[in-house]
């Protein structure tokens, strides 16, 4: 990975960044994804935005926080739509939040759904904009389905349940010691 990362590669940095990150790295992470960010990688742009909401391994910055969010759904990320509309809800910008949860859900983002089912209980979009979205929701959820995905989010789900359990034995093993 390291070869690409030289390279410039800005996929291969927002993945060294993540790795980073997920040791506890954050200022190489922070680093690695501000390359990244440079060369144009949405995701980039989002963990970045995500770090500066959170305050992690950076100071909490709002305006930093949207920019990078913004720059990310720009090109498509639907988690940082989904985080824009949810800033924007928080604002008391209905009007904004629903736009930003309309694109993410076009995108299959699900949890985005249930922010427009919110947004529709008290008045904030209609049910013909709703209902459009959901199958606009569905057909994007549809369209990503396979054999290969459902196979790596197995593997996922079962690489969590496997370091939860390590972490648990690790707790009992401590507790019963004490």
């Amino acid at each position: 990975m390291m070869k690409r990362v030289k390279a410039n590669d800005p996929v291969a940095m927002t993945q060294m960044g993540s790795r980073c990150y997920h040791k506890g790295n954050y200022d190489d992470a922070f680093e690695y994804w501000t390359k990244a960010a440079e060369l144009g990688d949405t995701g980039a742009h989002y963990e970045i935005g995500v770090m500066y909401r959170d305050g992690e391994g950076v100071e909490k910055d709002a305006k930093k926080t949207v920019y990078h969010l913004e720059k990310a759904a720009i090109g498509g990320h639907h988690l940082a739509r989904f985080n824009l509309g949810c800033i924007a809800g928080e604002m008391g910008h209905n009007e904004t939040a629903v736009q930003h949860l309309i694109i993410a859900a076009k995108l299959g983002h699900e949890e985005s759904m249930k922010g427009l089912w919110k947004h529709y209980s008290v008045g904030n979009i209609t049910k013909e904009d709703l209902d459009a979205t959901l199958r606009a929701n569905q057909a994007a959820i549809d369209a990503a389905k396979s054999e290969q995905r459902d196979a790596a989010e197995c593997f996922q789900r079962n690489l969590r349940n496997k370091k939860e359990a390590e972490k648990l034995s690790k707790i009992i093993g401590q507790s019963q010691r004490s």
